[in-house]
């Protein structure tokens, strides 16, 4: 089977639960422009809560259990996130924090990319890098580039609140496109 025909299970994060978000505009744009092999599930972060080691000894939440499965099974991981503060949501990093622990963590060796979009003109540069120093802990293998910051989102957004822009849209094909080869490529490996 080429690597085109090959199914490619990738589990999307995205690090917004805003109704409005640009960054969930860019996940529905990425699943509209990915290659035909790409099989998407969205995780579910929205009802994991905040991480307390309490709760952890208690046992694992059931909102936990489900992203460490969904992440288990996944070929791929595609991190779709804003930047707050110059870094990524707490939402985001709360939902890393509590599939990471134990030593039987579902993020190693995974093949992973990561795209965000803001209203600001720097876009998700400082955010985007923060989480990569946490998934190169993880041991998670970031794809490179093509990287993808969209600046001015908000300029992107057609009236039905989706990111429609076919400059944007190649950029994250391209991504997409990289993300299956660097997948390939690891998989070929092991």
């Amino acid at each position: 089977m080429t690597e085109q025909a090959t199914p490619l299970h990738v589990l999307a994060i995205c690090g917004s639960l805003r109704k409005g978000s640009f960054n969930a505009a860019l996940l529905r744009c990425a699943q509209r422009v990915a290659p035909a092999n790409f099989c998407f599930k969205e995780a579910n972060i929205a009802d994991i809560p905040l991480y307390n080691d309490d709760v952890y000894q208690a046992g694992l939440p059931l909102a936990v259990q489900q992203l460490r499965a969904d992440i288990a099974q996944a070929d791929a991981l595609l991190f779709v996130t804003p930047e707050y503060n110059y870094s990524i949501p707490g939402l985001l990093k709360n939902a890393i924090d509590w599939a990471s622990r134990g030593s039987d963590q579902p993020f190693a060796h995974k093949p992973a990319a990561i795209m965000g979009a803001s209203a600001g003109r720097f876009a998700t540069a400082r955010a985007q890098y923060h989480l990569r120093q946490v998934l190169v802990f993880l041991n998670v293998h970031p794809l490179n580039q093509p990287e993808i910051m969209i600046p001015t989102a908000q300029n992107l957004i057609a009236d039905d609140g989706e990111l429609r822009d076919e400059t944007t849209e190649g950029y994250v094909r391209a991504q997409l496109v990289a993300l299956n080869h660097w997948a390939n490529q690891l998989k070929s490996r092991k």
